[in-house]
């Protein structure tokens, strides 16, 4: 029996009472938090470089350090969220972010322009997936892939509101002024719905699981805990850099921009298609074969893409397949901790495996380009990207706690 078949020996918990504002709120949040503090860049970083002169690789390494800071605060955020629950985290969260914006909006040269996606890094840690996650995870109980599944497709849709928005904002004025705009949006739409929709009672922390002995810090320690790091690092590494590397990788098979862009945004709807998906497969794998099956299937897509050059239509089809497996593996690592340790310690260990991944994935963009011209080109640049997949999917088999004895693990295959 899987443990989402079993849901409360998975999650240390029975039926709870379930704030029925939680779930709208943070599926506003996540929409508009991941659109501002995140796409937003993305769209306005031709016109700050354009407008400032600083390097596109400056502004771009700027807004890595904020994803690093937010790896790394998201450590003492984890901690927090176990012991006080989400509102006050999320609610300051959201006023600094809407701060970080102003800094940055305001600033006059790189330096200050650095501090202010220092800052906002803080505020991810603090507003985006993982407080939500452990919101969710502890409020809802059993059913917490269910919740988490609707706010993940919630998150999905971030890029489709606020790209196109912040798109219209800068026709009509400066990169400064819209992001000024876009932080008084942050502050009015997420202040207040962290505040309010975040008010209930936190409940206790249920108790450990059987098999988990030595608290988090046994936890921690164990073997299991840390393959299962090593496994989602390479797997964030190769997935944000095929990300990133698909638009060039078709241009340098002589592709229009317009037929790399489809690609790419086709893969997104698959990765939404994906998340829906999850619960499903979650019902008929085990967590370790779960994990291992969908980090494999990446390294498979990744593979297709290195040493297919058509026809067009062939990659995208592969190009899809590879968003539902990006959109499946966001609810694995969102699910990672329950499925293995149950929910007693969830803020704490998900901030200590999530911190590597994050930063693997921040680093992944500059690292993949980089590696490029070594490699001679995208298709080799992928051919290793799949190989790390495959090596993730190999240590994911290490990723299994091993059960006490006497005690009965939730998941054992």
């Amino acid at each position: 029996m899987s443990d989402l078949q079993s849901g409360v020996a998975a999650t240390g918990t029975g039926v709870r009472s379930r704030p029925r504002a939680v779930l709208p709120a943070l599926c506003l949040t996540q929409i508009t938090s991941w659109g501002i503090v995140y796409y937003a860049f993305i769209v306005l970083n031709p016109a700050i470089t354009a407008d400032t002169g600083w390097s596109a690789g400056a502004t771009t390494a700027a807004f890595s350090s904020a994803l690093i800071v937010s790896a790394v605060a998201g450590i003492y955020v984890g901690r927090v969220l176990d012991h006080r629950g989400p509102r006050t985290v999320m609610t300051a969260g959201s006023a600094l972010g809407a701060l970080s914006l102003l800094v940055i909006a305001a600033a006059p040269n790189l330096a200050v322009f650095f501090a202010g996606w220092l800052l906002t890094g803080a505020a991810m840690a603090a507003i985006l997936y993982q407080p939500a996650f452990a919101a969710l995870t502890r409020w809802w109980g059993p059913d917490h892939v269910r919740a988490l599944t609707i706010v993940t497709l919630a998150g999905g849709l971030a890029s489709t509101v606020f790209a196109p928005l912040t798109a219209i904002l800068a026709d009509h004025m400066s990169w400064r002024a819209t992001f000024v705009v876009l932080a008084g949006i942050l502050a009015a739409l997420t202040v207040p719905a962290h505040a309010i929709a975040l008010n209930a009672p936190w409940p206790p922390a249920p108790p450990s699981l059987p098999h988990v002995t030595g608290g988090h810090e046994g936890v921690v320690r164990s073997r299991a805990f840390w393959m299962l790091a090593v496994t989602f690092t390479l797997s964030a590494f190769a997935m944000y850099a095929v990300v990133i590397g698909l638009v060039p990788l078709l241009l340098e098979r002589g592709y229009t921009t317009t037929q790399a862009a489809w690609a790419l945004g086709l893969g997104g709807a698959g990765q939404t298609l994906g998340r829906t998906l999850y619960a499903a497969l979650a019902r008929h794998l085990g967590v370790t074969a779960r994990t291992v099956t969908l980090i494999a299937l990446g390294a498979l897509t990744t593979a297709a893409l290195a040493t297919v050059a058509g026809p067009y239509a062939l990659l995208v089809a592969v190009s899809v397949l590879a968003g539902v497996i990006r959109g499946n593996l966001t609810l694995l690592q969102a699910t990672a901790v329950t499925d293995r340790w149950g929910t007693t310690h969830y803020g704490r260990l998900s901030g200590l495996l999530g911190a590597p991944a994050h930063a693997a994935a921040a680093l992944a963009p500059f690292a993949g380009t980089l590696l490029t011209q070594p490699l001679g080109g995208y298709p080799a640049l992928f051919a290793l990207l799949a190989a790390l997949s495959a090596t993730a999917a190999v240590t994911a088999l290490g990723a299994r706690p091993q059960p006490v004895e006497g005690a009965t693990h939730p998941n054992r295959r």
